[in-house]
């Protein structure tokens, strides 16, 4: 994404009084949607989104996945890539334009802030409403990754916890099992309430192939959130979204679709 990017219509500037936020979360309460964030950065948001637009697929729903900003790109053949995007792409069965699905591609693989101000870009949320509401009106389902943690800035005065209260939509939180995780992950339910949000569920991902008390870490986190766990994902040798799949049950989650 470059400056000369603003011409093009899916970031061209869309009058406040024509988008509402979370206008397609609320105009088709039976579609599932849910926002993915994590205790931090490199926790396996994009293995457990990938996951739930694969168990969505198994049920025979239309499902998409949206990484709305990505930081860190490489150029394959006349196009930009992100491995985030692409393996939510991947794992969907809803085909829809990159400047959609990802509205902000950074080339940068730094906090999205500053890859932005590198491209002298500002992360805007218009865009990404209005590209999340065309995905929303193609799909059955949609799976919006989020970037970093809960409360990454994206621009001055607009954070990703700032996104996710505008998007609405119910939050699973992927806990990435490490030593400090039980303050991380508290910390960011604390932040996803304070918000107004629903927190409907989180996910235990294993990091590290041997953490000392993984099990007592889990249960103290299950006395101290007030959402199901899902599942807790081992260290895969292959991750992949099939095999993570195997260890998550995404069927209390809300407006889940019954399998055919």
């Amino acid at each position: 994404m470059s400056p000369d990017d603003a011409s093009d219509p899916v970031l061209a500037p869309i009058p406040a009084t024509e988008l509402q936020p979370a206008q397609a979360a609320t105009d088709t309460p039976s579609r599932f949607t849910c926002f993915i964030t994590g205790t931090d950065t490199d926790v396996g948001k994009t293995l457990i989104s990938t996951a739930l637009l694969h168990a969505l697929v198994q049920t025979g729903v239309r499902a998409c996945g949206m990484k709305p900003v990505a930081a860190g790109a490489v150029l394959m053949g006349a196009d930009w890539h992100n491995d985030d995007a692409d393996r939510l792409a991947a794992a969907g069965n809803v085909v829809m334009l990159a400047t959609l699905t990802t509205p902000y591609l950074l080339k940068q693989a730094a906090a999205p802030h500053i890859a932005a101000a590198l491209e002298r870009i500002t992360i805007e949320s218009v865009p990404i409403l209005a590209a999340y509401t065309e995905i929303a009106a193609a799909s059955d389902a949609v799976v919006v990754e989020g970037v970093g943690g809960f409360r990454v800035p994206l621009s001055d005065g607009f954070d990703t916890a700032d996104l996710a209260q505008q998007l609405g939509l119910p939050v699973v939180l992927v806990v990435g099992l490490r030593l400090g995780c039980i303050n991380h992950a508290l910390l960011t339910v604390e932040a996803i309430t304070a918000r107004g949000l629903v927190l409907a569920g989180w996910v235990a991902n294993e990091l590290e192939l041997d953490m000392h008390f993984a099990d007592e870490n889990i249960a103290a986190l299950l006395m101290r959130i007030p959402a199901p766990l899902l599942g807790r994902v081992p260290r895969l040798a292959q991750p992949c979204a099939a095999a993570a799949a195997e260890y998550l049950d995404f069927s209390g989650l809300p407006n889940w679709p019954a399998n055919p």
